[in-house]
Formats: C-alpha cells, sequence, structure tokens
C-alpha cells in the first residue's frame, strides 16, 4: 500500500502554515531561554543597571547553598507524593467507571469537572477546607485528638499542597487510565475469569501490565506537572512556608527573582529547570521510541 503524498499549490504555503508556530516557539520559548542562559552567567543589581559576568559562578553558588538544596529535596518529596496519589486514585477511579455500562459518561464528565478549575482556585479550595480556624478538616480532625495546622506545620503543609496538586491532576489522568482500560481486548479478561483467575490477579496479571505504556507517560507527565505547573496552588496555599518547608524549586525562582531579586541566581535556577524537563522529555521520547520498535 502507497501513501499518498500531499502536495500544495504553491511553493511558500508549507512555510506559510509553519510560520504561526514557528513565531511562538521563538517568540516564547527560544528567545526567554537563551535570555535565561545568558543571565546565569552574569551577576546583575537589583534595577538590572549593572552587570557583571562570573561564568558558571551563580551554579557553583547554588549547590554550595543549603536553602537550594533544601529546596531539591522538598520538590522530590513534593513531586513523588503528588505522582503516586494523583496516579493511584486516577486509577482506581477508572477502572471502576470502566466496569460501569449506564452511567459511565455521566461519571467520566463528573470527574473531568475538577481539571478545568485554574490551580490558583484549586490552591485556595483546599486553604478553606484546611483552614485552622475555619476549615472542616481541621475541625473533624481535632475530634479525633490531631491538632491540624499547617501554618506552623512543615508536614502538614507538605501533605495540603500535595492533597490539592494531586487533586488538580487526577482528571487529567483518569482519562487517559480510562482510554487505556477501555482497548484492553475483553476477551483477554473474560478468558482470565473463566480460567478462575480473581478479580485482583486478573488486573495484577493482565490489565496492569497492559496499561505500562499509559503508565509511564502519565509518571513523566504528572512529575514534570508536579515540578512546573503547581507554582499558583504553593503560592495560594502555603507561599513556600513554614520555614522553607514547602519552597519547590519553582517557586524558589520567583522568591529569588522577582522578591529578592537575586537574578543571576534566579536565572540559574530555570536553566536548571530547564535541563531537567529536557531530560524528562528525552526519556520519554526514548521510552515511546523503543515501544514503537518493539
Amino acid at each position: 500500500m502507497q501513501t499518498k503524498r500531499m502536495t500544495y499549490p504553491g511553493r511558500f504555503l508549507p512555510y506559510a502554515l509553519l510560520a504561526p508556530q514557528v513565531i511562538v516557539t521563538l517568540i516564547f520559548f527560544i528567545w526567554p531561554a537563551g535570555q535565561a542562559l545568558y543571565q546565569s552567567l552574569l551577576r546583575e543589581d537589583a534595577f538590572g543597571l549593572r552587570s557583571t559576568f562570573v561564568g558558571l559562578e551563580n551554579f557553583a553558588r547554588l549547590f554550595r547553598d543549603g536553602s537550594y538544596v533544601n529546596s531539591l529535596s522538598v520538590t522530590v518529596v513534593f513531586a513523588v507524593g503528588t505522582t503516586l496519589l494523583s496516579m493511584t486514585v486516577a486509577l482506581l477511579l477508572a477502572s471502576t467507571v470502566n466496569r460501569m455500562i449506564r452511567s459511565r459518561s455521566t461519571y467520566t464528565t463528573l470527574l473531568v469537572w475538577p481539571y478545568a478549575i485554574a490551580p490558583a482556585l484549586a490552591g485556595v479550595l483546599w486553604w478553606f477546607i484546611f483552614n485552622p480556624s475555619i476549615g472542616i478538616v481541621p475541625y473533624m480532625l481535632e475530634m479525633v485528638g490531631y491538632q491540624w495546622n499547617h501554618r506552623n506545620s512543615g508536614s502538614d503543609a507538605m501533605l495540603l499542597v500535595i492533597f490539592a496538586a494531586a487533586w488538580k491532576q487526577i482528571s487529567y489522568n483518569f482519562l487517559f487510565f480510562l482510554a487505556g482500560l477501555q482497548s484492553i481486548p475483553q476477551s483477554l479478561i473474560e478468558a482470565a475469569s473463566i480460567d478462575g483467575a480473581s478479580p485482583t490477579k486478573r488486573f495484577r496479571t493482565i490489565i496492569f501490565p497492559l496499561l505500562t505504556p499509559t503508565t509511564f507517560f502519565l509518571l513523566v507527565v504528572n512529575v514534570v506537572y508536579a515540578m512546573f505547573d503547581t507554582f499558583a496552588i504553593i503560592h495560594a496555599t502555603t507561599a513556600g512556608g513554614p520555614a522553607q518547608s514547602t519552597n519547590i524549586l519553582v517557586y524558589k525562582v520567583y522568591a529569588d527573582g522577582f522578591v529578592g531579586l537575586n537574578l543571576g541566581s534566579s536565572a540559574a535556577q530555570s536553566v536548571i529547570l530547564m535541563v531537567i524537563v529536557v531530560a524528562l522529555t528525552m526519556i520519554q521520547f526514548r521510552f515511546i521510541e523503543r515501544r514503537v520498535n518493539y
């Protein structure tokens, strides 16, 4: 079977169709990335009027800075917690909805709605729910003897931001898991059921292995989400506190650059974040390439 070749009436039409995407990429990614890389090699005053070339000194100082190392460890804990919680709950919900027949579309619509909420609003919503003064959850926890206060407790604050970030991402994971479950041939599951395999064994030996590509894709997407797309949630709930216990890397870039006006250090941190996301993207690309070739 021969692939049909697409032809264009004009020589410059393909370039005209590509031009908007290329322009957007250059303006909103290439130029800011280049500017961040350039500024990471400089030491600038707070007003940007004077700069001195320092080479890689900004990067070296970051890894000698205890607060940056702490932010790195906080980011790892936050990313792992958010990813595991959101993917586990999403897989559970997708498995439940996949067994439904009549009300599947209704539940799918209801479960997708939270994804439409802005991250800042999601953070404010969970801030009210866990507010020590007016929140319902601290009131219920106090009844069983636990004093919840994310303003003073670093562990409570970390749990709060993990809950808020995971809740925001569950809908996204749910859609992919549901699509993956619906693509599994029912004949395999029915054959295992006839052979006497329990639902748990069917899930462990048949369903979950077939969901491996979807799971790995969501794993990378959720880690990137937790590291880069949760700034508004952190800012609306804890603002990086208490005592830097929720000060993840992307929030530290903002705090050092826009609040502390340490532009060189902030630019160096953004370059490190860019390297991390490129590395994660390459890992995902290599995995998909190997699956396709296999």
